[in-house]
């Protein structure tokens, strides 16, 4: 089971093989256009990510934590100097163990699928669904093998 996001559409899809379980509406970072590059930069991720944390009752209800920043988005990051070398090596362990990667570092964290509403872009990079459809996501939440998240 895999989650696809499309920025650009604000839709969500829930695919169990070539199955459509869910089609949501969703909000993004108040700067939706460009893939998130740098903590506070109001930008949502572009890539492939996996659950790494999930909350039955978070700031926005229930939530599911992507495993942002992943291996891409660190590699671009140090290519272009805007993180070092021991911060690349220590979210590609993270990730190699399977682990939530570093949050506090300059690329930021804490990206989440989560409630809190649709109609407008209005998170700090997350992905926002209605209460409805983030509860048909969390209770699917052991099965997603991956999100992508597309412009």
């Amino acid at each position: 089971m895999r989650v696809l996001v499309e920025k650009q559409a604000r839709t969500l899809w829930l695919l169990d093989g070539g199955q459509t379980l869910l089609r949501a509406r969703v909000a993004l970072g108040r700067e939706p256009r460009e893939p998130k590059r740098c903590a506070g930069d109001g930008r949502t991720p572009e890539g492939v990510y996996q659950v790494c944390l999930t909350k039955e009752a978070g700031k926005y209800g229930q939530s599911l934590g992507l495993t942002y920043p992943n291996a891409a988005d660190a590699r671009l990051a140090a290519a272009q100097g805007r993180i070092d070398a021991p911060t690349l090596a220590a979210i590609e362990a993270a990730l190699s163990r399977g682990e939530r990667p570093p949050w506090g570092t300059p690329l930021g964290g804490e990206i989440y699928l989560h409630a809190g509403g649709a109609q407008r872009d209005w998170t700090e990079g997350c992905i926002a669904l209605d209460a409805a459809d983030m509860a048909v996501l969390f209770a699917n939440r052991a099965r997603i093998e991956a999100v992508e998240i597309r412009p």
